[in-house]
């Protein structure tokens, strides 16, 4: 059984994805303001082709949009998904100009 879970201490923090009680994988991310800036996406070998990158991204986007969050997708995991389903994601994706 998978579970997440959103742990932030200050503005810095992760989301934890746990199978059967096992730390599977997380995402590295920051909140400031209205920005959750999301940098690594890492899912631990043992638990790779699941599809537990994506259940970490359902997350990461229903977090946001619980907390009127805008998305800073700097992790090319979350960036390549934002890109490839833009419809998907609009509502959250801060396209920063530089």
């Amino acid at each position: 059984m998978e579970r997440t879970e959103v742990v932030l201490a200050n503005v810095k923090g992760e989301i934890q994805l746990f199978s059967d009680d096992q730390k599977a994988g997380k995402m590295d991310i920051s909140v400031i303001g209205e920005k959750l800036t999301v940098y690594h996406t890492e899912v631990s070998e043992e638990y790779e082709g699941r599809g537990f990158a994506k259940i970490l991204l359902e997350k990461l986007v229903s977090y946001a949009r619980e907390n009127n969050l805008k998305i800073v997708p700097l992790c090319p995991y979350v960036h390549a998904q934002f890109k490839r389903h833009p419809e998907e994601y609009n509502d959250v994706w801060l396209k920063e100009k530089l």
